[in-house]
């Protein structure tokens, strides 16, 4: 009898987060007449008219290389930040490494709005507004945080014995975090690169202030400036929506076993 009420509810929970999915997935395939039509068409034609005017009429790939550009350098970056920072806060001894670790996790709570300004007018000043670098620099600065705090936790749980063979060795230690650490730490990488880089598809806010241009706006911008002058394309937003989530679906069901090892790294002791 548990067991029928746990799966029930896993089962309603899982069903009400895939529906607003399921439905611009559903929207997308249908025709303009389909969409507005009342009561609205459950069950779609399957054409792909709105995923052609997507792509020819609003220059979809556009802003799906852009995003691809911002998100995948300011993943990388944020990463081999993340890996020194990480193994020299996990491994290493030093003084007030409590108070830097609190300050790091003080600052990732900072709410965009309250550092937008400041933000806005350094950029401003450096020339790099509607510029790759002026939305990836903000960008690292707000995903280094989690990825120091997930590469920390999975560096602290490595054997000891692993560093002191390779000091027997003659290793440094950028040898040894090289060498022996990250190879054996990969589920903890995975976990940071793929929560940042779907944190940088996925950004709004910032990516709105920051690029005024179309040339430089990634896919949230675009898709949020799919209008026309008197109507709203339903059927192309829900297009590029679906074409925006669907990577993230398969990366995350793909790596699903590498982000779940990385996440739960820690959680256990002994």
């Amino acid at each position: 009898m548990k067991k029928t009420i746990f799966f029930a509810g896993v089962f309603i929970i899982v069903s009400l987060s895939l529906l607003p999915f399921l439905w611009f997935v559903n929207t997308s395939l249908k025709t303009s007449i389909e969409i507005t039509s009342i009561p609205p068409a459950l069950i779609p034609s399957g054409t792909l008219a709105s995923y052609r005017s997507a792509i020819e009429e609003y220059d979809l790939m556009h802003f799906v290389r852009n995003s691809i550009i911002i998100a995948g350098i300011t993943t990388l970056f944020t990463i081999l930040i993340s890996v020194i920072t990480g193994y020299a806060i996990g491994r290493l001894r030093f003084k007030y490494k409590g108070l830097f670790m609190g300050s790091l996790l003080a600052v990732s709570m900072f709410p965009q709005i309250s550092i937008a300004g400041p933000v806005w007018r350094i950029l401003q000043q450096l020339g790099w507004l509607n510029s790759y670098q002026g939305l990836i620099i903000p960008y690292i600065t707000l995903t280094l945080p989690l990825g120091v705090w997930i590469l920390a936790s999975f560096f602290k749980d490595l054997p000891p014995e692993l560093e002191a063979a390779a000091r027997v060795d003659g290793c440094s230690h950028f040898q040894t975090l090289f060498r022996i650490i990250i190879p054996l730490s990969t589920p903890g990488v995975f976990t940071a690169a793929i929560l940042v880089f779907i944190y940088a598809w996925n950004e709004f806010f910032f990516a709105l202030l920051i690029m005024t241009q179309r040339d430089f706006q990634p896919l949230p911008v675009g898709i949020a400036l799919f209008q026309g002058q008197y109507t709203m394309p339903w059927g192309e937003i829900a297009a590029a929506s679906t074409v925006s989530t669907i990577p993230l679906v398969l990366m995350v069901f793909i790596f699903q076993k590498r982000i779940i090892s990385g996440l739960t790294s820690g959680a256990v002791k002994g």
